[in-house]
């Protein structure tokens, strides 16, 4: 199930007050709200031309757009920017703290629009602001399951209920590493290549783990315990354990898990009494990372494999003749 959201002026601005400030318009911020996340620099406009003019998006007036202005005739300055106030437009924004043309303020107070003002350069400021409002405004979808970071990657625990994910989750919690979600993830696509998660506001920093209850998370083990969000880099599906079924032993298996139309690595963990789930998972998320930064024992283990083979079939050149699968019981017992 998907939701778009609208992100409130007031909360932009707070979220960026550190570059951001309300130069007028105080009185109109309060319910504004933001639709879009694109940011508009009006150039064409400026000359007169209104007819694709994107008006619901926030209008950022950098050097450029400041300096022609200053060119034109006071009437047409007036004409300009109360055309480019209209009830849809939630802000404008001035960047290098660059003088507000008085023609603006007045077309901005007539028609109820905040100004806002920055030091940061045109294009920093429009980066900045883009990937703030994309974040907020991407479609979500709602997960079953429990995101944590483990050494700074975000694995995401999936599985059937009861099968114990927060409970596992609460272990890797007392290693030290961190809580994002427990139970419900909001996701959303970042860009093409990556997925976000992050905990519903309900449900933020808090953890249910059966017997107990509801805990706070970052009250019990400090503030270094949790996270606001992270990407999703690795599915672990936790299974409950069958004798019968046949499991990946050697990890040639390569399956994925789709998020947000982005295909994210997955690995099935059997889970039984006597295994320490933890641990498994821990070696399980760095194994993932020594594969991304190119090294991966399974093909280690296959290049061994073949090399051993040779090997014997050098030595049993003048012997009966065998089938390489002779040897794999002997290469087996190395890993159990």
């Amino acid at each position: 199930m998907y939701k778009r959201y609208a992100v409130k002026l007031s909360n932009l601005i707070k979220d960026n007050k550190s570059i951001l400030e309300v130069y007028q318009g105080h009185e109109y911020i309060k319910d504004d709200k933001i639709y879009v996340s694109d940011i508009y620099r009006p150039g064409l406009e400026l000359t007169g031309y209104f007819d694709f003019y994107p008006a619901q998006r926030i209008q950022l007036l950098g050097r450029t757009e400041i300096s022609y202005a200053a060119r034109l005739d006071h009437d047409i300055r007036m004409h300009v920017f109360n055309k480019m106030a209209t009830k849809a437009t939630p802000c404008f924004l001035i960047s290098r703290s660059l003088p507000v043309p008085k023609e603006l303020s007045e077309a901005a107070e007539e028609a109820d629009i905040p100004i806002l003002r920055t030091g940061e350069s045109t294009t920093y400021i429009s980066s900045i602001l883009t990937e703030y409002l994309r974040a907020r405004l991407a479609k979500r979808t709602s997960i079953h399951g429990v995101l944590v970071e483990i050494k700074g990657m975000g694995v995401l625990l999936t599985g059937a209920s009861g099968v114990g994910k927060s409970e596992t989750a609460l272990g890797l919690v007392q290693r030290g590493h961190r809580l994002i979600a427990d139970d419900r993830v909001d996701a959303f696509q970042k860009d093409h290549n990556t997925v976000v998660g992050e905990a519903p506001k309900i449900l933020r920093h808090l953890m249910e783990v059966r017997g107990i209850g509801i805990i706070d998370v970052m009250n019990l083990f400090g503030a270094g315990a949790v996270k606001s969000r992270t990407e999703i880099q690795l599915v672990i599906n936790l299974v409950n354990w069958d004798p019968k079924a046949n499991y990946d032993r050697l990890g040639f298996e390569e399956n994925t898990r789709t998020l947000c139309n982005v295909p994210i690595p997955q690995v099935n963990i059997p889970v039984k009494v006597g295994r320490n789930i933890e641990s498994i998972i821990e070696v399980a998320a760095m194994n993932f990372r020594a594969k991304q930064m190119g090294y991966d024992a399974t093909q280690t283990f296959d290049n061994n494999l073949t090399s051993l083979i040779s090997e014997h079939s050098k030595e049993d050149t003048n012997k009966e003749p065998h089938n390489d699968s002779d040897y794999l019981p002997t290469i087996y017992r190395y890993l159990l």
